[in-house]
This record gives structure tokens, C-alpha cells and sequence, in this order.
């Protein structure tokens, strides 16, 4: 199946799913190479937006993921990639799913996780936004 990269640039959302509880743990963006990298090496590789290359999820926390399933949407210009998540979390903020506050109705952030490992342990420094 031919994916749709150009639609959007040469990228499409990838949302990675937990294959086994069926959360979302993150939104990455992949091209054309990480995709066949992705699939060559059964570890998600993205293409990171902010330093315009290939990046190995994964590759300075330990924490990869590895790839039990792809599915591609109806337009093909969207992936499902489904995970077993090796580590305590995916977010660089040190939670298990970067999707870990909840929009209020006033606007505001509530956080709904805790955290599950110390990103400056992890990363050298702390990971915050």
C-alpha cells in the first residue's frame, strides 16, 4: 500500500498505541525513510520536526518502542502504530502516555497520571514544559 506523504509535506501523524490496554501513549510524525526503518527494524523510528531527522524513540532513554502492529487509516495519510512500550513511559516529562492532562472546561490543565520515572535521572536534566 502506497501511504500518502505528500498530502502533508512528507510527513503523517503516527499515534502509538499500547497493544495491550489500548492507550494512546504518543503523536510522532513519520516520512518515508522512518517508515521503512520503523518496519526494517520493528522499533519505532519518527522523524523529529525540531532536529530535522530520523529519531529512534527511544534511543537515549532506553525506553523504545516495539512495534506489534501498523495500520493505516482510509485516506493513507495517517498510521496506527500499535506498541509494547519497553521502560516505565514514553514522555520525556516522565509519565507513561504524553497524554497525561486533562482540558478543563474553564481552560485549564489537570494533571490525571502520575509520574512513573524521574526524567533528570533519565535525561540528565529535568523535562519540563
Amino acid at each position: 500500500m502506497k501511504i500518502d506523504f505528500q498530502k502533508s509535506g512528507g510527513l503523517v501523524p503516527a499515534i502509538i498505541q499500547d497493544e495491550r490496554t489500548g492507550d494512546v501513549l504518543m503523536l510522532g510524525f513519520m516520512n518515508s525513510e522512518s517508515l521503512v526503518e520503523t518496519q526494517r527494524t520493528g522499533e519505532v523510528v519518527f522523524f523529529s520536526r525540531s532536529r530535522n531527522k530520523l529519531w529512534k524513540k527511544g534511543e537515549s532513554s532506553g525506553h523504545v518502542l516495539l512495534v506489534r502492529e501498523l495500520r493505516v487509516d482510509c485516506d493513507a495519510d495517517a498510521l496506527l502504530v500499535r506498541v509494547a512500550a519497553a521502560g516505565p513511559g514514553v514522555c520525556h516529562e516522565g509519565y507513561r502516555s504524553c497524554f497525561f492532562r486533562k482540558l478543563e472546561p474553564d481552560g485549564s490543565a489537570k494533571i490525571i497520571a502520575e509520574r512513573t520515572f524521574a526524567p533528570e535521572k533519565v535525561y540528565g536534566r529535568e523535562k519540563t514544559r
